[in-house]
């Protein structure tokens, strides 16, 4: 069974090069004139949470209009968001991915200073927006390091619900020497300590979004969500096994990635390299949303589960040319009604129980070898599954979409074995080679409304 290229054994590999990289400039299209220089955290004020995770998104009204504004405007409801009001400018961008270049109009919107609980190793952002044909949105990200100096703006993607007036994007060669983008993720270049120092960390963040639509329209992107994970995670090979605490199954849908083997290799090379859409599908569909028939009359009517190939599509990355970047799959699931998605970390399968227990299942990353999960019969060096419910005896029972066949993908894990792939952030290769691991990393998908019992359950991350 063909697996493919993990992004954190990229990232891994691509950390250990890049202290030789030189500066590059981390956006060719223009915005609005950059904000002052971030500020320097006060870590003596801080209280750094023992999971080493810090989330931190705005969302309300309040947070909308705490931002520096060029061309954008809050706007209330029960849904607040941003939009485009009067466009402060006007620019060409070429799409490197179709050579077409074309004119729009935009405005920015760039976030008070975060100061994270965490001195962070890596920064994720997540975004929740709709984009009507004719407008798209880029992010970017920019912090002040523990040694008091600056990153520059970097591009964390350029993003649009469809693919018909650019294609969704990553930005690779951002560096400033000390951290660089791979993919989707912010990281240290060189987090280890030396000796006498504790390595350098990213204490404080801003985010920065470039609303854009085409010239004399009135169109608009809203954007509901934006913030990101930080977190330092420290390295490690193994983690104890945490204490079962919950016997409950969510009534998941089911889906096979491998039953769309071969269909649409245009993107990431067909169903058998689509785990991280499929998952997402799986959660989109337990919360009772999903695409129309309209949405799915492109997909070929042979074809089984047509969602999946859907769900492929709109989630794919021209530049990683693959369906697995985290934020573009959150970003697509709040494309459907009423809901909210982020990307963030779990410290323990406990701390997953929690959310189950609400009724929130998870979309976990993970990367293992053949005989370190008992049952799986394969082995990958990057895979994402849908967690639905812990057995009474405390194993995970996974929605593993690389099984066979949607009647095959309920599995059941033992607890000991799962917790360690997906919470550890060194493992050895099938070659005794040392790369990375995920660290705990998942997707979280809700609803705009949820229960009492699921808004106590996600504020416990720091997740509203």
């Amino acid at each position: 069974m063909a697996r493919p290229t993990s992004r954190r054994t990229v990232l891994g590999a691509a950390i250990a090069a890049a202290a030789g990289t030189g500066a590059l400039s981390p956006s060719a299209v223009p915005a609005a004139a950059a904000p002052a220089a971030v500020p320097a955290a006060d870590p003596a004020g801080r209280v750094v949470p023992a999971s080493g995770i810090d989330n931190h998104f705005w969302t309300s009204y309040t947070d909308w209009r705490s931002g520096a504004v060029a061309g954008t405007r809050a706007v209330a409801g029960s849904r607040p968001g941003l939009v485009i009001s009067a466009p402060s400018g006007r620019t060409d961008y070429t799409d490197p991915h179709t050579g077409r270049t074309a004119t729009w109009e935009y405005g920015t919107w760039t976030s008070p200073v975060h100061i994270s609980r965490v001195p962070a190793t890596e920064v994720v952002a997540s975004w929740n927006a709709s984009t009507p044909a004719g407008t798209w949105l880029q992010v970017e990200l920019r912090g002040r390091y523990s040694d008091a100096t600056s990153t520059p703006w970097f591009v964390m993607g350029r993003w649009a619900a469809g693919d018909g007036d650019i294609r969704r994007t990553s930005l690779d060669d951002q560096s400033d020497g000390r951290a660089s983008i791979w993919t989707d993720t912010f990281s240290i270049d060189t987090a280890a300590a030396q000796e006498g120092t504790s390595g350098l960390r990213l204490n404080s963040y801003q985010l920065r979004l470039t609303l854009y639509r085409r010239p004399g329209t009135s169109l608009t992107p809203t954007v509901r969500r934006l913030g990101a994970m930080a977190s330092d995670v420290p390295d490690r090979f193994t983690v104890p096994a945490s204490t079962p605490g919950l016997a409950r199954e969510l009534p998941v849908p089911r889906y096979s990635q491998n039953t769309h083997v071969g269909q649409y290799p245009e993107y990431d090379n067909g169903g058998e390299a689509w785990c991280s859409p499929t998952s997402s599908q799986m959660i989109i569909e337990y919360w009772g949303r999903g695409p129309s028939a309209a949405d799915l009359a492109w997909v070929n009517p042979a074809f089984a589960d047509p969602q999946v190939c859907h769900a492929a599509r709109f989630t794919f990355d021209h530049q990683y040319k693959g369906c697995g970047n985290w934020p573009f799959n959150a970003a697509y699931a709040a494309t459907y009604a009423d809901m909210n998605a982020v990307v963030t970390r779990l410290s323990s399968l406990t701390d997953l129980e929690s959310l189950i227990r609400a009724g929130i299942p998870a979309i976990t990353s993970q990367s293992f070898l053949k005989e370190e999960l008992t049952g799986a019969g394969y082995g990958t060096s990057g895979h994402l599954m849908t967690v639905i419910g812990f057995t009474a005896g405390g194993d995970v029972i996974a929605n593993d979409p690389a099984s066979p066949s949607n009647e095959a993908v309920r599995r059941t894990y033992k607890r000991a074995e799962w917790e360690k792939i997906w919470l550890r952030t060194k493992r050895y290769n099938a070659t005794g080679k040392v790369v990375s691991g995920t660290g705990g990393v998942c997707y979280l998908y809700w609803p705009a409304r949820p229960t009492a019992a699921q808004r106590k359950a996600l504020a416990a991350f720091g997740i509203q």
